[in-house]
């Protein structure tokens, strides 16, 4: 068994699609954490039906409360281009949050593996995509649960971790997976359209530029 952190992203979604090729049955943890971009909850229960999971739980979790982030308060979602640094995008310490329930859900299902779709080439800047992390967090999982106690720790996978956005729109491809499932927006329109002009859309489109496939991306502006 092996639990996805399933966002409703073109990344989780290629990560459960291998952790399915792999031969594991699948559990996924969504977490509804109050994002703006709500339409990515629709598009994770779509890929969990799709990758066929035997359990797939959303779990509430109001991180607007904290604020801090364009995605989880009152704050513009930058619309000029990819730059550098840490983007206002970034939820402070998201993705230690979720792998800790993640960690937790995996426990609970007696699964072996957690995948989880970051990746450290086309990361945005975001410091807890990065390999360092994952090994932090990994270290820390064999130390705080009964089955890294016991010998067997839950095993972190990063399947993308050094792929381009273009290897990743192709193993969707590869895997038969229908990438306009998945949703990468940061700022949807009232329409339900990806707005084209966001990091997320300009590298989502960059990357099926990149490998040569036709983009079933739904853009209100195209990047």
């Amino acid at each position: 068994m092996a639990v996805v952190l399933l966002s409703g992203g073109l990344d989780s979604m290629v990560a459960g699609g291998l952790a399915r090729e792999a031969g594991f049955r699948l559990a996924a943890l969504t977490i509804d954490y109050q994002q703006r971009h709500r339409v990515e909850l629709e598009a994770a229960k779509r890929v969990a039906a799709a990758l066929e999971v035997e359990r797939h739980v959303v779990l509430p979790l109001d991180l607007s409360l904290f604020g801090g982030s364009a995605l989880t308060a009152d704050i513009d979602v930058p619309k000029e281009g990819v730059g550098e640094g840490i983007p206002i995008t970034y939820v402070p310490a998201r993705n230690t949050i979720f792998l800790s329930l993640t960690l937790g859900l995996a426990e609970v299902v007696g699964a072996e593996r957690i995948y989880i779709g970051v990746n450290a080439l086309d990361y945005s800047g975001y410091p807890d995509c990065r390999p360092e992390f994952i090994a932090a967090f990994q270290h820390m999982a064999s130390l705080a649960t009964k089955q890294g106690v016991e010998g067997a720790p839950v095993q972190i996978a990063t399947p993308l971790q050094y792929m381009s956005k273009a290897q990743i729109a192709a193993e969707a491809a590869r895997l038969g997976l229908d990438a306009g499932m998945s949703w990468s927006c940061y700022d949807p329109t009232p329409e339900g359209l990806h707005c084209g002009l966001c990091d997320s859309c300009r590298l989502r489109a960059k990357g099926y530029q990149e490998a040569g496939l036709p983009d079933p991306t739904r853009y209100a502006t195209h990047p």
